[in-house]
């Protein structure tokens, strides 16, 4: 699992008004899944979608969903977003203190599930939960707005968590979603990440597919 290599655009900074077309150059570009952030106003201060969002984009395109819950009561929401199309469902350890419960009704809607941190949350935190997940998002930046600057800091988390899983044999995924750009994807990748989430990286660049395809390289590049 650990040479696992994706590339998930985050449609946060997307150009909601040509959403499907800007999905749809992603994809035939080669981005491999979708980031869908889903923000309540309460756990962040941002508000983004709901599942509509998600339903409408499975119409749209054959690229996995990864949706991600930066939400208040993920319990709530979870299962509406696997019926919407999602294909992987992760919500944060700060949120929700019944996690593995909630991972279980996740796997058993037939999503992967995954368990997220803040910049400022242990990684202990997640310790004892990677027997039961299937991945775990580790924010490079403070949840709830796009196109912020990467806290390099957090890579250290990233690393100790590597060998976490390497060392117990765990078939885990770690994903990696904040400030994630050309100049430090590499590191990124190299610090131990399979999946690289990257939303105005991509969709802010004057040709998103061609910034699709540039991120893909460097990623293959890091990897080497």
């Amino acid at each position: 699992m650990s040479n696992v290599r994706r590339l998930l655009p985050s449609i946060l900074s997307a150009d909601f008004a040509h959403l499907a077309q800007q999905v749809q150059a992603v994809e035939q570009a080669g981005a491999d899944m979708l980031h869908v952030d889903i923000m309540d106003g309460h756990f962040v201060p941002n508000l983004t979608m709901g599942p509509l969002v998600v339903e409408a984009l499975r119409r749209s395109t054959r690229l996995p969903m990864d949706v991600h819950l930066m939400v208040a009561r993920p319990q709530d929401w979870a299962e509406a977003f696997i019926e919407a199309g999602a294909s992987a469902v992760s919500f944060h350890v700060e949120a929700y203190p019944h996690w593995h419960r909630l991972a279980q009704l996740i796997r058993k809607k037939g999503a992967l599930a995954g368990i997220a941190l803040n910049p400022g949350t242990p990684l202990n935190w997640v310790e004892s939960m990677l027997e039961y997940v299937d991945y775990v998002v580790v924010m490079t930046v403070n949840p709830g707005w796009g196109g912020q600057t990467w806290i390099e800091g957090c890579l250290e988390k990233v690393r100790l968590l590597r060998d976490w899983i390497d060392v117990r044999g765990f078939e885990v995924l770690i994903e990696v979603d904040g400030g994630i750009h050309e100049g430090n994807v590499a590191q990124v990748v190299q610090a131990g990440a399979n999946w690289i989430v990257a939303g105005s990286a991509i969709f802010c660049a004057p040709d998103p597919a061609e910034a699709t395809r540039r991120l893909k390289q460097r990623i293959l590049e890091g990897a080497g």
